[in-house]
């Protein structure tokens, strides 16, 4: 579950992406001079927005796990989607860049060289990318962190577009072997690849302005609730209200809990702090809870099966919990199943 260690290890890897990703760069500049290839300046250009926005992550992830305080009540979570957002503008930039060069690449062919050795270059490139790529992918979504999971999706992106880059080149070489004039293919390839990355920047922006708007993540949700159900207590008559929001790698969860009349406030908040005990093991310390806690009314006697004296009507069976009903913004009934 994510913590503190877990910030401490978005960091680490978040600065080791930052760090090779500089070094790839320079590779690719260097294969791109030697071959002057369109479709390997593409990888190249590519690899630039890998530093700029790995460096804006590294930032991020740094200032995030800071607790709240009076300026941010909140925390600072929310600085992970600021980078998020940087770094699909930057890919959607760079996609741009790509297209006008390879266009204009087509109307004049560049005169390839030495495409042997850039290719070998690329391909090395590409394999370290990848195995950044999902590693930041599967700790990104271990730890919760969507700096890190849009930086991994960005490397794999990047991979698939180095190899896509790379079997176009190879049918270059074998055809310029050949004595076939294929120039045109070079740029025709980095037009296509300029088109899936401004695709890829679209939708790392979607995901950032999702969050900013506080859109639902149906995954988390469902996590909420099953944990809710599986720690669920007689006491517990209803859970409704249910809402979360995202702030880095940590949640906010609003929810209403109807409990019995007959019981006081110190057992209430002992069944409250039993429920956050319940989330926060699954979840982690980052997850703050608001719990508003609601007396029955004459309508929960239905579904309720304690022993109380003050019950208007007879137990006809308890209220299916589901992940519907729980974030609806009323008490149940029985007929609202």
């Amino acid at each position: 579950m994510p913590g503190v260690s877990g910030s401490k290890e978005n960091l680490r890897l978040q600065t080791v992406i930052v760090t090779v990703g500089g070094l790839l760069m320079v590779a690719k500049f260097v294969a791109y001079f030697m071959t002057n290839s369109v479709a390997i300046l593409t990888d190249a250009m590519e690899s630039i927005v890998n530093i700029l926005a790995g460096s804006v992550g590294l930032y991020a992830l740094y200032i995030s796990p800071k607790p709240p305080d009076e300026d941010h009540p909140y925390g600072h979570g929310r600085a992970e989607v600021i980078s998020a957002a940087f770094e699909g503008s930057l890919i959607l930039l760079a996609g741009l860049i790509i297209i006008v060069s390879a266009i204009q690449g087509l109307r004049s062919p560049p005169e390839i060289s030495d495409l042997d050795f850039g290719l070998i270059i690329i391909f090395l490139a590409a394999l370290v990318n990848l195995v950044m790529g999902r590693a930041a992918i599967k700790i990104g979504r271990k730890n919760r962190s969507q700096a890190l999971e849009a930086s991994g999706k960005h490397l794999c992106t990047d991979t698939l577009d180095s190899f896509g880059i790379i079997l176009g080149l190879l049918v270059v070489y074998f055809g310029m072997k050949l004595g076939y004039d294929v120039a045109w293919i070079d740029p025709a390839i980095a037009l296509l690849f300029g088109i899936i990355i401004s695709s890829t920047a679209y939708k790392v922006l979607k995901s950032t302005v999702d969050t900013v708007m506080d859109r639902a993540d149906p995954a988390v949700v469902s996590e909420i609730t099953d944990t809710i159900i599986k720690n669920r207590h007689s006491t517990w008559i209803d859970i409704h209200g249910l809402r979360v929001k995202k702030y880095g790698i940590d949640y906010s969860v609003d929810l209403h809990a109807t409990f019995p009349k007959f019981m006081t406030v110190e057992e209430v908040e002992k069944e409250t702090e039993h429920l956050r005990s319940c989330l926060k093991k699954k979840f982690g310390q980052g997850l703050e809870l608001n719990i508003k806690a609601e007396p029955c009314r004459d309508f929960s006697c239905v579904i309720c099966a304690l022993d109380c004296d003050e019950r208007g009507c007879d137990f006809v069976k308890s209220l299916e919990w589901t992940e519907d009903n729980m974030v609806e913004q009323k008490q149940h009934r029985l007929d609202d199943e």
